[in-house]
């Protein structure tokens, strides 16, 4: 009986590590199919080019800010306005974004200086004013660590505008999103592991589950969507049954200042409230990472452990199975148990196979290899990276506290975040303030 009890479970470790090597096989190949061919959109010289407000709200001098905002003074697209928000009229980025309004004079772009709190989440605040005073209903919101290529709004309004009919699902696509790709500027070795992160496993399950499209996966960073949809929802995930269908309480971007991550929850909300859809462009948003040590990078991941568990928590309690070590230790057992495979074979033969498909999507998303000078580097980081999945993920689950921007949160249910008294809680469940948002 017990012997017929562990070969169930091998065989079940098996089926797992196929569905994990699945999921890492489509990504790659979405990643080549996608990424490697980019062309350019015919909005780009088009007289009616949909308008697009382009919102980047600010705080600070976060790392490459001058040419993160450079890049969206040089879209190339006919029709759009840049609206720059700060809270603090004092605010550090008021000098770079008033060089580069300067520089560029053709460019409509302006200034908005304070903030309107509807909840605790500070992003939002500041993002309040702006939303309203766009004067587009396709809004592009970007952080400001993030810088794109010059073709990227015209090729994600072509998605946002696409005819349902040419979509897999035949609906309407609500939101375009797209894959971050980690620029390191210093040389920390936390940034160095978080590109290795972005740049491989977490690209690699973002294409392929983006992919499926069973539920909505979207981290924030760089997202469209149109105002009027955003106007529709609540935030309460629950769909509406009709179009001007009354709701309670907040609604549009308002609605989701309680939330810490909340780019995901619109693109929850458009999913399941309005039976909307998501796309990513063939485009990537790339991430400048700054001075990120260890430390930074172990906390950085807690925090969005512990966001994640309140939202997904079936899938935040599987996810350390998806890593390379773990789900590879499972079919190595497996493997020897029901065949007599040695350890010693498979798990080389794996790894490098793993390794092999990551730095393929690498290629994929940055136009080129890791540059023979960086490989072993990288290849040293992307090895860390996969010996703390499991720690790190062991010390998420276990609290609910998390610090962003300078302040301490409670994470709650869904996502949703009060501020936490300081002295409240032991610091030992204290996520400490990262740089990068």
């Amino acid at each position: 009986m017990f012997g017929a009890i562990v070969a169930a479970l091998a065989f079940v470790g098996l089926v797992w590590y196929a569905i994990i090597w699945s999921i890492g096989l489509l990504g790659c190949r979405i990643a080549r199919a996608r990424y490697r061919n980019r062309p350019r959109s015919p909005l780009t010289t088009s007289s009616d080019a949909p308008g697009v407000s382009i919102l980047r709200p600010l705080k600070g001098l976060d790392t490459n800010l001058y040419e993160n905002l450079e890049s969206t003074f040089t879209q190339e697209y006919p029709n759009f306005e840049i609206l720059l928000s700060v809270a603090d009229e004092h605010d550090q980025a008021l000098a770079i974004v008033r060089d580069l309004i300067a520089k560029y004079p053709q460019v409509n772009a302006r200034i908005i200086i304070g903030e309107e709190v509807v909840g605790v989440n500070p992003k939002v605040n500041n993002l309040v004013q702006p939303y309203r005073e766009a004067a587009h209903d396709i809004l592009w919101v970007i952080d400001s660590n993030i810088s794109v290529a010059p073709g990227t709004l015209a090729r994600s309004v072509d998605l946002l505008i696409r005819d349902p009919s040419q979509n897999s699902s035949r609906k309407r696509i609500a939101l375009v999103h797209h894959v971050p790709f980690a620029i390191v500027h210093e040389n920390y070795l936390g940034a160095k592991i978080e590109e290795a992160f972005l740049n491989t496993n977490h690209a690699k399950m973002y294409l392929a589950i983006n992919t499926v499209a069973i539920e909505s996966c979207v981290v924030g960073k760089s997202n469209l969507y149109r105002r009027s949809d955003l106007e529709r929802v609540d935030g309460s995930l629950r769909p509406k049954k009709m179009d001007g269908e009354p709701l309670s309480g907040k609604r549009g971007l308002a609605a989701f200042g309680s939330f810490l991550a909340e780019d995901n929850m619109i693109a929850s909300a458009l999913w399941h409230e309005l039976d909307l859809r998501h796309d990513l462009s063939c485009d990537t948003a790339d991430n400048a990472i700054g001075r990120m040590t260890l430390a930074d990078y172990i906390w950085r991941r807690v925090r969005w452990i512990r966001v994640r568990k309140h939202m997904v928590l079936a899938a935040t309690i599987a996810e350390p199975f998806t890593e390379c070590f773990v789900v590879s230790s499972i079919a190595a057992a497996s493997l020897r148990y029901l065949f007599g495979v040695s350890h010693w074979f498979f798990l080389p033969v794996n790894l490098l196979a793993w390794v092999w498909v990551d730095l393929d999507v690498y290629e994929s998303l940055a136009g080129h290899p890791v540059p023979s000078e960086k490989l072993w580097p990288f290849l040293g980081a992307w090895f860390i990276r996969e010996l703390l999945t499991l720690p790190i993920f062991l010390l998420a689950i276990c609290g609910n506290e998390v610090v962003w921007r300078g302040q301490r949160y409670q994470v709650m249910q869904a996502g949703q975040i009060q501020t936490t008294p300081r002295g409240a809680f032991s610091p030992k469940q204290l996520v400490r303030v990262e740089q990068e948002g």
